[in-house]
C-alpha cells in the first residue's frame, strides 16, 4: 500500500477559501477512483499549509487514479480556481509499513 500526500502552501489569508474548494473538489475526485481519505491544515510550522492523503494499493493504481481524474472537466474547473490561492506545492509518496 502507498500514501500519497499532496501538499500546498497556500497565499496569506486564502486558506478558509481553499479548503472550501477542496471540499467540493474531493467528491468530483471520489467519482474517478482519486480519494482524498483526509485534508489537514497547520497548528505548526509553514502558515497556510494544506494537506491532502489518499492511500492506494500501488503505484500503478495510483497512476490509473491520476488518469481519471485530470479528465473531468468539472474537477479542471475547480481546480483552476484553487491554483489561484497557491504559492507551492509539492507531492510526497510514501510505502506503508505496517
Amino acid at each position: 500500500m502507498i500514501l500519497v500526500r499532496d501538499i500546498f502552501q497556500l497565499k496569506f489569508g486564502k486558506a478558509r477559501e481553499a479548503l472550501e474548494l477542496m471540499k467540493e473538489g474531493k467528491a468530483i475526485l471520489k467519482k474517478a477512483d482519486y480519494n482524498v481519505d483526509r485534508m489537514l491544515t497547520d497548528l505548526t510550522g509553514p502558515y497556510y499549509t494544506l494537506v491532502m492523503e489518499s492511500t492506494y494499493d500501488s503505484l500503478t493504481a495510483y497512476d490509473k487514479s491520476m488518469a481519471s481524474e485530470s479528465m473531468s472537466e468539472e474537477w479542471k474547473k475547480i481546480y483552476q480556481k484553487f491554483v489561484l490561492l497557491v504559492e507551492s506545492g509539492r507531492r510526497e509518496i510514501f510505502t506503508v509499513v505496517k
